[in-house]
């Protein structure tokens, strides 16, 4: 493998991506993604890949709002992948707060020096896995996995860029809530989480999601029932008392 050099100081690769975008094909360029802003770019080897969609892309679209907090304007995905896969995957992942570009032909990430072969898993030429801090086209800081064999994932995570950017920041707590359609009850849990700034995950009952399932879960079969960092709160009054 070629040495991964960190580019930091340096401007960002000029080049254009193929976009299909409500069925017409649109160009972007380097210019109209990190012109004026401040942005977070990370890359990794091919959407749909087990780290890529179970670690990396989800960590980043939690932490958007957070990111936004502290100043950043837009979150990047960077992959060698056409843009009818990247279009795929960001509707599977249901990842709406980061912003996904197709680098069909690896020209970004060449310009990175960030190409590598994978020719050995059959990928042929894909990107080694990193992050970085752009301002205004310029890079500030870069976070390079370690060049290894493997997909080594240590240091280009989210949780890694939250913490350059403001160690201080809390991170914020998982929350699930189980709901029904139409019960009050539900929207009353629902409004204290958003007072709160708190995002949540909302797990509807339905033909798949049963009232077996949520007595499996927490033993309880009214909604809703609220799960904030893996512990069970309950339904809406323990919410309210639980914030106190």
């Amino acid at each position: 493998m070629n040495e991964l050099k960190n580019r930091e100081g340096l401007r960002i690769p000029d080049v254009s991506f193929a976009i299909r975008n409500n069925e017409q094909w649109k160009k972007l360029t380097s210019e109209d993604i990190f012109k004026g802003k401040t942005v977070i770019v990370f890359s990794l080897p091919g959407a749909f890949t087990p780290t890529c969609s179970s670690t990396h892309l989800p960590r980043y679209n939690e932490l958007a709002e957070v990111f936004k907090r502290n100043g950043v304007d837009d979150i990047v995905c960077v992959s060698v992948n056409d843009t009818f896969v990247m279009n795929a995957w960001a509707q599977h992942q249901e990842a709406g707060r980061i912003t996904l570009l197709p680098d069909g032909n690896g020209e970004f990430t060449d310009g990175m020096g960030m190409l590598v072969d994978k020719n050995d898993l059959g990928f042929g030429k894909r990107s080694w896995r990193y992050s970085m801090l752009v301002k205004d086209g310029v890079i500030e800081k870069m976070f390079i996995e370690p060049n290894k064999p493997g997909d080594p994932f240590e240091v280009s995570d989210a949780d890694t860029m939250l913490e350059y950017i403001n160690p201080q920041q809390a991170k914020p707590q998982p929350v699930s809530i189980f709901t029904k359609p139409g019960c009050p009850f539900c929207t009353k849990a629902k409004s204290l989480l958003q007072q709160r700034g708190m995002a949540y995950e909302e797990i509807v009952l339905g033909n798949e999601i049963t009232m077996t399932t949520l007595k499996a879960v927490c033993g309880r079969t009214t909604v809703p029932q609220i799960f904030i960092d893996g512990e069970h709160i309950g339904g809406s009054d323990d919410l309210e008392q639980h914030f106190g």
